[in-house]
């Protein structure tokens, strides 16, 4: 990656593999982008620009391609940053004081009255550009915006935007759209990045494929409240600007005060969309994400068998079993705390219930280690019962409004990691939890969003909505800073908080609480688009699972979760002996696969919303992993064959179950060698190896 900077065009280049960023100022000293897109030698940069002539392009002046849209002159669209002065006075004018050049980090500072607002670019060699912004005050401010980064799309005759939308239990749904005249805005108001959408997005002219044409896409590093604004001005032109907030807040910022904006990060590839998936996941893995380099074990988590029943008696067993089958880490889910019996009390008191644990929790985790496996226990650490030794001892320590109701969602309240008190309280208590247990993985979870949120008597309430993430992130850095060889899954009822902000300091995450294998082929696609498998966790379950009423076959369930992080959450103590020796020559094929599937380059075959037979296939080296799924056909008609990616057809492949060995061009002829067992919801894995 290079930085370079044209004096006389007073223009940055930032360069990487397959694409190239510029950035101007234009007369009017505002940061503009000009270019975004394949790569450019640094001697073109100048012919590029322009804005500096131009000035204000009346009739389209919100598409000036300003890199952070402000409030002062013709600039007509939402603004990116909103300000306002003690005098009354609004917005920033854009005074250039200087630059600087760290290897792959750019800096463009700008002065307006007290205010010094410092614009951020990363270059990554995986295609993708960070940005971020830092405002420092030397008198108060009042800020009602202040987004990440705007970017500005090429103009196309036409825009198609793809993004991520869902509820509970149907989250990562791919969705679609051309984009109309005016503002798109997705976004999150639940405090978390919720089951509805997710802060990643792509645009296309609408001829992208799969496998060709230009995307562009952006993603958001925040884990509460968001927001993506698209704006298709009638010029036909399209910004899209990202942050974290919501609209409606405001918060001060005091003299001598630093406020820094969590990072929004952009992608360009002309690779179609599985490109642009394939350059996220790498992304992820290598620049993101804490530990994706190690093989993520295969657990067994005890919730369906047991659910609020958990005692050691009942886990013993089930321990016994785990091993059987070929899991690698027992987790023990809710209820192993405090006076939890149901869902009505007792988050907030984390210590191990007398009753069900009398000697504590050490019994259980000695038997399980002595398996060899290692031990998990799930934590909600965010929330707390009204009826609960914590609540009462410290009511005030809730989200909550003067006057106002404080509404129960499962039952349960949200602590205001905003007070440095409660945030300090939260990593005590956790960091005490694993140093008193030989605890090594953490299910962390977050199962409902937050309402009434304020702090009365606080001088700036709606700045919860931001420490709240802020001290979120700081409690799962201190924990991982003391206890190393723990991990971590982030869950949120499901996949309501998966970001690029959360994934820096959780190992996995907890995809859906929809297990049901038919639904998370679909699901699994979806996320996909931006995360890769090494992140997804993805459990077998026992089916009916309450969210509908179908039934699949074990080789089905094991085999659509082996596309991700595979766990088994089924009640093992009502498998049969066939069922258990079934599922432990799944696992050990899983273990097989295993490394191909975390860390291998993901290809998509086919898109279940359209196609009855698709298909996940990663590559990693000289192996090939595909899984194949099959779902119901009307009117028995033929299936197209499912065709292989990235393979040549002069390379030559052996399938490492059978000894046949293909061609290439034969694969890409006929399609796959898939072994089906004949019924509705199947599915196939091929493991093929190349051929010297």
């Amino acid at each position: 990656m290079t930085i370079s900077f044209d004096e006389a065009a007073r223009a940055w280049h930032l360069s990487g593999p397959g694409y190239s960023y510029v950035v101007e100022l234009c007369d009017r000293g505002m940061p503009r982008q000009c270019y975004w897109g394949p790569p450019i030698p640094d001697g073109a940069v100048a012919a590029l620009g322009g804005g500096r002539s131009r000035g204000y392009p009346v009739d389209d002046s919100v598409h000036t391609g300003v890199e952070l849209l402000g409030e002062l002159g013709p600039q007509f669209a939402t603004p990116s940053l909103q300000l306002r002065h003690p005098d009354g006075a609004k917005g920033f004018a854009w005074h250039y004081s200087g630059h600087s050049v760290d290897g792959d980090h750019l800096a463009i500072a700008f002065t307006d009255r007290d205010l010094t607002l410092t614009l951020h670019y990363r270059a990554w060699d995986t295609g993708v550009i960070d940005r971020w912004a830092v405002l420092e005050a030397a008198a108060p401010v009042e800020i009602g915006r202040f987004d990440s980064a705007a970017w500005t799309l090429p103009h196309w005759s036409g825009y198609r935007l793809s993004h991520l939308s869902g509820e509970w239990a149907a989250e990562w749904q791919l969705r679609r759209v051309e984009l109309p005249v005016g503002e798109t805005v997705l976004g999150s108001r639940r405090g978390n990045t919720s089951h509805q959408a997710n802060p990643w997005c792509a645009v296309d002219d609408g001829t992208a494929t799969e496998t060709a044409g230009e995307v562009y896409s952006t993603q958001l590093a925040w884990s509460g409240s968001w927001r993506v604004q698209l704006n298709r001005s009638t010029q036909g032109r399209l910004t899209l600007t990202a942050g974290a907030g919501q609209e409606g807040l405001r918060w001060n910022l005091a003299a001598g005060e630093r406020w820094e904006t969590p990072v929004a990060s952009g992608l360009y590839t002309a690779g179609g969309f599985g490109g642009a998936s394939r350059a996220w996941h790498e992304h992820l893995r290598r620049h993101v994400m804490p530990t994706a380099e190690e093989d993520a074990a295969v657990l067994f988590n005890s919730w369906e068998a047991v659910t609020f029943d958990v005692s050691e008696e009942k886990q013993l067993p089930l321990v016994e079993l785990a091993t059987r089958i070929g899991c690698e880490q027992f987790v023990v889910d809710d209820a192993w705390f405090g006076a939890r019996t149901s869902d009505r009390a007792g988050l907030g008191d984390w210590w191990p219930n007398p009753e069900r644990f009398p000697n504590g929790l050490k019994p259980l985790i000695d038997a399980v280690h002595e398996r060899g496996m290692r031990f998990g226990l799930w934590v909600e650490p965010e929330m707390v019962n009204p009826d609960s030794d914590l609540y009462r001892a410290h009511p005030d320590w809730v989200m909550h409004q003067s006057g106002r109701d404080r509404t129960e969602l499962r039952n349960q309240l949200v602590l205001d990691y905003s007070r440095p008190e409660v945030a300090e309280w939260a990593f005590a208590t956790l960091d005490r939890l694993l140093s008193d247990n030989d605890v090594d993985f953490v299910k962390w979870d977050h199962n409902r969003p937050f309402t009434e949120v304020g702090q009365p008597g606080g001088a700036d309430p709606d700045r919860v909505h931001i420490d709240h993430v802020r001290a979120l992130y700081d409690i799962k850095r201190r924990l991982r800073r003391a206890h190393p060889r723990v991990r971590i899954e982030g869950c949120a009822g499901g996949g309501a908080r998966v970001d690029l902000g959360i994934m820096p300091y959780v190992d996995q995450v907890w995809t859906s609480d929809n297990t049901d294998a038919g639904d998370r082929v679909a699901i699994q696609h979806g996320f996909g688009q931006a995360y890769p498998a090494r992140a997804m966790g993805a459990w077998v379950t026992d089916e009916p699972t309450g969210l509908n009423r179908r039934s699949t076959s074990l080789r089905f369930r094991f085999q659509v979760a082996s596309a991700g992080v595979l766990a088994v959450g089924g009640d093992l103590s009502e498998w049969s002996e066939a069922e258990l020796d079934e599922a432990a020559g799944h696992i050990a094929v899983y273990k097989d696969i295993r490394p191909v599937v975390q860390h291998g380059v993901q290809y998509r075959l086919g898109d279940p919303e359209r196609e009855h037979l698709t298909g996940v296939q990663y590559v990693r080296g000289d192996r090939i992993a595909v899984l194949a799924f099959k779902t119901p056909s009307r009117f028995n008609r033929p299936q197209a064959p499912l065709r292989p990616a990235a393979i040549a057809a002069d390379e030559r492949w052996i399938d490492e179950d059978t000894g046949e060995t293909y061609w290439g061009a034969s694969l890409l002829a006929h399609g796959l060698p898939l072994r089906w067992a004949g019924a509705d919801w199947d599915s196939a894995i091929l493991r093929l190896r190349r051929s010297a």
